[in-house]
Order: structure tokens, then C-alpha cells, then sequence
């Protein structure tokens, strides 16, 4: 029973800032409640617009400005008989009155507002890193329609170069945008690749990507500092060069917008989130707090994660608003942390923990990779894609997936997604009964298809070799089972080739006393050789993911 209901009152809810978060907190508590008396305060002119869109803006593939309007003011109003107050800024929380603080930016007007509840949805703004000459006005940051119409009048306006420092989803978008708009451009990223978010050999196919576009990439490279010279800027790099360029777009990162939070005494981490508990609530039970804001929990380690995606941001709004409304207790599980970024032609999606999460949390794992089609190969158009699962050695239970390809990478990160949301293990992605028809997909999906291999493994119907095993050393021999036709493409140093259709017919060339290690395109073939090999009783591995996974690890200089 809610508080209404027992006193006959009339609850009052102020929510602080719109977009993912805040917004939808406001929409579903009307659906709620019809009676509650809602402000939503938003310090900027739009209180919901795609702040994922903006990007596609800038580069003309969104060509309507206002399509990423999601709700304005009004229709909020209309349509949910919100309290919306833009252009104000919540500037002090007082938690014994309960009692909020509000500035009007433009008239600096200053009023007090009660609550019953309070809802913190701040946001997490840009980095900008302390360095000389970062205050310049040539170097932007994208957040929200500002800063995006700034940029696209920049470019509107004929600028040839920019600078992109950073390589996560901001950065890639944004160089993916500005190469459309056949700007030139170069990408500096500190790490040695782009897309933290995935493990580094998934990463590497977008470098090619971005290369092959007229991306200027700077792996394992610092900014060091800014100079102007005249119409433009110059960036300075660690390595002693300097980038003469007409702009910089800084997307380093995001840090949390807590500052109203510590100020009132929210437990907050060390790295400045807010502290909820399962139903976004803070260590004041009054006042709640989600989106980029917060931190939550992982859901397969059940640690502490901070996951700043428009996606979990809107479903803490719902999970906060029910239990505001005293639905019957709702609860944000935690987050396994699934995304997906186009670059080019390729995209990449994750999903659950990498190898880098995995290791630090002492989680033993198994690793496979398979490369099928995404769709029939005999459908025009089609092009293989690579898996990679990430699986207990013990009982298959999927700890995480990455997906790297030029098509249906999201349906693919979508479906290991809901697996691991339900505890599926890699047996049960081979049962999988997924849509198939050849424009879409393949009788065994490529999602069976990492099933199958995966649990061939556990189950002994294969011993894995890794990338680095294939080295031709006195005591093993390497074997490539592909055509002749396709090693002239490119193979390995030391290895024989004996393709698969002919290896009965010449297993008397390989010696019983080395250990054979085969290999093929993706892997498939290679199992197949090991297989026979294997009956025969050959001491024998096969390379998981074939020469695809060896170039992805070991690029061609």
C-alpha cells in the first residue's frame, strides 16, 4: 500500500535531469500515478533527445535535427502532466527539510521546492584531461545537441581536418562521421587499441577498418598538449610529433556528475558514483539515483561496475519509479554490460566479462572462436564473421561473447546476451532454435556453431592448440589442411600443406613421434583433419580459429 494511500496525501516527486534516466523515471511514475504531483528539472534546453544520435547528425545520416527530439517539454506536459522546468539547475539538496534548491539559469531566479522523493538522474559529463592549451576553443566535446550543433558547423563550414583523441564509442562514431563528410582525420588512442570494451585481438580487424578509410591511427599514443597556430591547432604527441589540424574532439571518457550528491552526504565510491541499492535507492531511502550516474552491480561476479549505456540507465528509471509508486518490489538485477558500435562496414558487439575481467577476478575460463557465415553462403553478400566465447572449463556455463563482422553482429551479441542473462551454458547454444533463412542466417546459426565447438572441447571430441603454438619446432609438425589456392593468400611459416580432401591418402608422411598441430581458414576444416588424424592414432591439436584468428593477433606489419 503506498503512502497515498494510507494519508490520503498527495505524493510529490522532483527529478533531476532528463534524457535516458530521468526521463523515463518521470513517464513510467505517471503510469503509475495519475494523482502524484511530478517535476522533472532539467538544467539544459532539451530534457529528452538521443544522445546516441548525435554523432549520425554531424555526419549527415541523420539528416532531420529534430528526429532526435525525443520528448520536448510540451509533449511531456501533454502527455504525462509533468512539471517540466528546463533551463534550471537543482544547486543544493536539503535532505532535513527535504527540500531542494533551484536556479533558473537564465534569470538566476532562485526558489525552494519540497519532495517527497527525489530522483538524481545528473548524468556523466566528458573528460578533459588537465593539459596546456586544452581550454582552447578549437577543442570540442560531445554531450548533448550544443555541443553536436557546434561541431556540425564546423564542419558545415569547411574545415579538412580534426583530431579524435580517444578510441571508445564516441571516438569511433564521431571518425566514422567526419570521414563521410570527407574530413581528415586522425584517431590517438593511449591503449594499443581502439574499443576497450573488447579483448585486443577482437579489436584488431576495426584497425584495418579504420585505415582502410583514410583514418590516421595512433595506437599507444599520448596528447601531451595544444598550441593554436592561427586558423588552427596543433597537437602535441608523446611520441615528438605535432598534428596540425583545424579541430580536436577530446573522448576520452566520462566521469560522473555527483557533485549535488556529495554535497547532501550520498555515500558515494572513490571514483565519485552514487551508491544505490537494488532499487536505486541511496543511503538516504528518500532519495534515489540512476543512469551514468550510479553504480551497480555486475550480475555474474556481483561486484561493484559503473556502466554509463543509455539501455540500463532507462530501466533503473522503471525499476526506481515502481517502487516509488510501491508497485510490488522491483529490483535492477545488475548489468553483464552488452553493447554494439559500427565502424564502417564492420561492427562490434560484447557482451559479459572479457579476458581482462575474468583474470582480475581469478575466474578460470576457456576461450573459443569460430568464423562461420553470417548468413547462407550461397546468398549474395555474404561474408564470415568471428565469435568468441568465453565459458567455464567445468560445467560450459558462458561467462561472456564478442562478435566482430560486416553482418548480423547485433543479432548475434543480442541472443549470447539473453544466454548469459539466463545462465545458459555452451551446450545450450547448440539447441538453440534460432530464425533462419539465407538472407538472415544459416541453418546452424553461427551462435550454434560457437556452441558446438565449445562444447566439442569439453566434452574430449577435440584437443585446442592456440595461435601461439603454431611454430614449427622439432617436436611437433604443422599441417594446413586448406587448398593450395587459398595458402597462396597467405599462411605460416614452417607449415605443410596437405589439404583436407587428400590428408587419408597421405597420412604416411607424418611422423608418429611429433605431435601434429592442424590448422585451417576458421577452424572447421581443422577439425575435421583432427578427427581422422585422431583415429588413426596421431598425437594431434587444432588451431582454434584457424588463420583467421592467427592475422587477427598477428596483423600484417
Amino acid at each position: 500500500m503506498t503512502e497515498k494511500e494510507d494519508y490520503g496525501m498527495r505524493r510529490k516527486i522532483v527529478i533531476v535531469g532528463g534524457v535516458a534516466g530521468g526521463a523515463a523515471t518521470a513517464a513510467r511514475l505517471r503510469r503509475m500515478d495519475e494523482d502524484a504531483e511530478i517535476l522533472l528539472i532539467e538544467r539544459g534546453e532539451h530534457v529528452s533527445f538521443a544522445n546516441c544520435g548525435l554523432p549520425y547528425h554531424i555526419g549527415g545520416e541523420i539528416e532531420d535535427r529534430e528526429k532526435l527530439l525525443v520528448m520536448t517539454p510540451a509533449k511531456l506536459r501533454s502527455w504525462f502532466n509533468l512539471d517540466v522546468r528546463v533551463r534550471t539547475e537543482v544547486v543544493a539538496v536539503d535532505r532535513e527539510k527535504k527540500e531542494v534548491e533551484l536556479r533558473h539559469n537564465a534569470s538566476g531566479e532562485v526558489i525552494r521546492e519540497t519532495y517527497d522523493n527525489l530522483v538524481l538522474s545528473p548524468g556523466a559529463k566528458p573528460v578533459v584531461p588537465d593539459l596546456p592549451g586544452v581550454d582552447s576553443e578549437k577543442i570540442r566535446t560531445l554531450r548533448n545537441l550544443l555541443d553536436m550543433d557546434s561541431i556540425k558547423a564546423l564542419v558545415d563550414g569547411g574545415i579538412t581536418s580534426a583530431v579524435v583523441v580517444g578510441g571508445g564509442f564516441i571516438g569511433l562514431e564521431v571518425a566514422e562521421q567526419l570521414r563521410r563528410r570527407d574530413v581528415a582525420v586522425t584517431l590517438v588512442e593511449l591503449l594499443d587499441q581502439v574499443m576497450p570494451s573488447v579483448d585486443p585481438e577482437m579489436a584488431s580487424p576495426l584497425h584495418a577498418t579504420l585505415r582502410d578509410h583514410g583514418v590516421d591511427l595512433r595506437l599507444g599514443t599520448r596528447v601531451e598538449g595544444f598550441k593554436e597556430n592561427g586558423a588552427g591547432i596543433g597537437v602535441n604527441l608523446s611520441d615528438g610529433t605535432t598534428l596540425d589540424t583545424d579541430m580536436v574532439l577530446l573522448a576520452v571518457g566520462v566521469k560522473p556528475e555527483s557533485d549535488l550528491a556529495q554535497a547532501a552526504g550520498l555515500e558515494v565510491t572513490d571514483r565519485g558514483t552514487i551508491v544505490v541499492d537494488e532499487h536505486m535507492r541511496t543511503s538516504d531511502p528518500d532519495i534515489y539515483a540512476v543512469g551514468d550516474v550510479v553504480t551497480v552491480r555486475q550480475k555474474q561476479l556481483g561486484t561493484p561496475v559503473w556502466l554509463p549505456l543509455a539501455g540500463p540507465a532507462s530501466r533503473q528509471g522503471r525499476v526506481a519509479a515502481n517502487h516509488i509508486a510501491g508497485k510490488t518490489p522491483d529490483r535492477f538485477p545488475g548489468v553483464v554490460g552488452t553493447s554494439v558500435c559500427r565502424v564502417f562496414e564492420l561492427a562490434v558487439g560484447s557482451t559479459g566479462l572479457g579476458e581482462k575481467a575474468l583474470k582480475e577476478a581469478g575466474v578460470a575460463y576457456h576461450r573459443q572462436y569460430v568464423g562461420p557465415f553470417f548468413h547462407a553462403d550461397y546468398y549474395p553478400g555474404a561474408v564470415r564473421i568471428t565469435v568468441k566465447v568465453l565459458f567455464s572449463p567445468t560445467d560450459g556455463k558462458l561467462f561472456g561473447a564478442q562478435v566482430v563482422g560486416a553482418g548480423g553482429i547485433d543479432k548475434r551479441v543480442d541472443v549470447l546476451s539473453t544466454a548469459i542473462h539466463a545462465g545458459m551454458t555452451v551446450f545450450d547454444l547448440e539447441d538453440l532454435e534460432l530464425g533462419y533463412a539465407p538472407p538472415y542466417g544459416t541453418a546452424r546459426d553461427p551462435v550454434n556453431f560457437a556452441g558446438f565447438a565449445a562444447a566439442n572441447r569439453l566434452r574430449g571430441d577435440v584437443e585446442v592448440a592456440e595461435w601461439q603454438d603454431l611454430v614449427d619446432e622439432e617436436d611437433s609438425m604443422l599441417i594446413d589442411v586448406r587448398q593450395p589456392e587459398e595458402v597462396e593468400e597467405g599462411g605460416v611459416p614452417g607449415a605443410v600443406n596437405i589439404p583436407l580432401g587428400v590428408l587419408r591418402n597421405r597420412m604416411k608422411e607424418l611422423p608418429r613421434h611429433k605431435e601434429i598441430l592442424v590448422f585451417c581458414g576458421v577452424g572447421q576444416r581443422g577439425y575435421y583433419a583432427y578427427r581422422v588424424l585422431k583415429h588413426h592414432g596421431f598425437k594431434v591439436r587444432n588451431m582454434d580459429g584457424g588463420i583467421m584468428l592467427h592475422r587477427m593477433v598477428q596483423p600484417p606489419a
